[in-house]
């Protein structure tokens, strides 16, 4: 017994030591992986969508062929620089609260003269297409970046869209009864070794908002929020998210507002 005893302690002492390595080596792989991520900011493919974007916002385009510039995001015709650091927002005009896309295609609407649904059309990219509202938010985007996030909660409008996505945000359902809050409400949690940020906290919802959109490198595209987002209900095996829907508003609004008081830094650069 007592043979056994001592044979069974050096079994798990070994176990463990095997185990260490492991343990160690997750660790220092996800501190290569945010090594590789820094290291790539300095060439971060987003750059081409951002120039994409920007041709595509003074380009003269569709049925009344005129451009974007004119396109009040916020601060005023035409103004972008600083305007994503403050959305979403209620617009009078629209009598609605908006995201970046859902104003995006107003204008494209409004002053382009396109359909609803033509300017709704494609919105993410894939192979051999790419998607001009990934390329216009990309350009728009990155005009903040270095302003720090100030999304108001002033307009009735604006109250109910942020208390509509908190609820969204903690609602469960689906095959899996999933909810955003089940892998983004607490600390120290991982899918293999990507992070998951605690999205109820104040540093976690700003490290995360702030870094969308992204270029994924393993997707070879740039991603919107609105993306970001719809994958995130097909992950969870919810409804299909549409795309600049009351529900993608409000859930964004949450999220946004959570994150004020950062600095925004994207388009960056993503697994």
């Amino acid at each position: 017994m007592r043979t056994f005893r001592r044979h069974a302690v050096r079994g798990m002492a070994l176990a463990l030591f095997l185990a260490a390595p492991v343990v160690l080596a997750q660790g220092s792989a996800v501190d290569e992986i945010a090594k590789y991520r820094a290291a790539l900011q300095d060439g971060n493919p987003a750059e081409l969508w951002e120039a994409r974007g920007e041709g595509l916002w003074k380009q003269n385009r569709g049925p009344r062929n005129a451009s974007l510039e004119k396109c009040d995001l916020g601060l005023g015709p035409g103004v972008v620089k600083g305007a994503y650091a403050q959305l979403p927002k209620y617009f009078a005009d629209a009598d609605r609260v908006m995201d970046l896309e859902t104003r995006l295609v107003w204008c494209m609407v409004t002053l382009q003269g396109f359909t609803e649904a033509d300017a709704k059309k494609n919105p993410y990219g894939g192979p051999g297409r790419k998607a001009d509202m990934e390329a216009l938010a990309a350009f728009v985007t990155s005009e903040s970046r270095g302003v720090k996030m100030n999304v108001g909660v002033a307009h009735q409008k604006e109250q109910e869209a942020y208390r509509q996505g908190e609820r969204i945000f903690y609602f469960r359902g689906g095959t899996h009864d999933f909810a955003c809050a089940t892998c983004h409400a607490e600390d120290g949690t991982r899918i293999r070794l990507q992070d998951l940020p605690n999205l109820t906290k104040t540093e976690g919802a700003q490290k995360a908002y702030t870094t969308w959109p992204a270029y994924r490198v393993s997707q070879g595209e740039l991603r919107s929020f609105q993306w970001r987002l719809y994958d995130c209900f097909r992950q969870q095996r919810f409804p299909e998210l549409v795309f600049a829907s009351d529900a993608s508003i409000a859930l964004t609004m949450f999220l946004a507002r959570n994150a004020n008081g950062a600095a925004f830094a994207a388009p960056a650069i993503k697994r």
